[in-house]
Formats: C-alpha cells, structure tokens, sequence
C-alpha cells in the first residue's frame, strides 16, 4: 500500500488524484489495501490502494 494510504482512518477527508471531479471523499473503512470512501460529487466508491494513493485533506 502506498505510504498516504496507510494513515487513512475512517473519517479523514481525502481527494482521489486521478479524479478531481469527484470532490472530497470521506474514509468510511480502511481493509487491507481496500479503501471505501463516499465522494461529494461520486457516492461511495471501492479504491484499490495498492494502486492508487489517496491525497489527505485538511480542512477547517
């Protein structure tokens, strides 16, 4: 798993790289190298983190 991915907690905001259309996401569990995380503009969706390195977002 990638080195971002695996500080991922349920509840941490994340932005998916590849798809900047999909607004901010928010962690909902971290299984393995499985990351399900519900996207403003997408809904939920199933990363592959051992493929693709969620970006953390800190917001106020």
């Amino acid at each position: 798993m990638p080195p971002m991915n695996s500080i991922l907690e349920p509840g941490m905001l994340v932005r998916h790289p590849g798809r900047p259309d999909w607004g901010i996401g928010q962690v909902q569990s971290v299984i393995g190298a499985r990351i399900t995380a519900n996207f403003r503009e997408a809904g939920k969706v199933v990363i592959d983190g051992a493929r693709i390195e969620l970006m953390p977002v800190y917001e106020s």
